[in-house]
């Protein structure tokens, strides 16, 4: 993580430690923004499972609950939602299994582990954005 020298000019202690740390000035590398999503999906996948296990046994009850819920998701609101759902999925799964090839020693040096980390990032997106187009497509 290589911090630009603006982000801390001007705002050191006498101790010669910074007071002030921008994070937005820290350039995180490929591997690590993958390894913080992979920690964001894992989190995003534990909130849904709070909600979804509901939702599934109230679809469950009778007719016009199932009627209720699935109107609801097909609101246009629910849209980010189910996105955002689908992404933490499949780039859950990608990233776990790029972690499981590289503990095994496929992909471990930094070129082929800095690849692996673009493809999981932009597949986890493009997977989750076709499923959700062909989920809603009429």
């Amino acid at each position: 993580m290589a911090v630009r020298p603006e982000a801390l000019a001007g705002r050191r202690n006498p101790a010669g430690l910074p007071r002030f740390l921008n994070l937005f000035a820290i350039r995180f590398p490929i591997g690590a923004i993958a390894s913080i999503g992979h920690r964001l999906s894992g989190a995003c996948l534990v909130l849904a499972m709070l909600w979804l296990p509901d939702t599934l046994a109230r679809s469950l009850r009778s007719q016009g609950d199932y009627d209720a819920l699935l109107a609801a998701w097909r609101s246009p609101w629910m849209a980010p939602l189910e996105f955002l759902i689908l992404w933490a999925f499949c780039y859950h799964v990608l990233a776990g299994l790029r972690h499981l090839l590289m503990d095994v020693g496929v992909g471990a040096r930094l070129p082929a582990a800095r690849a692996s980390a673009r493809l999981v990032l932009g597949l986890g997106f493009a997977i989750a954005l076709v499923l959700l187009v062909a989920r809603r497509w009429p």
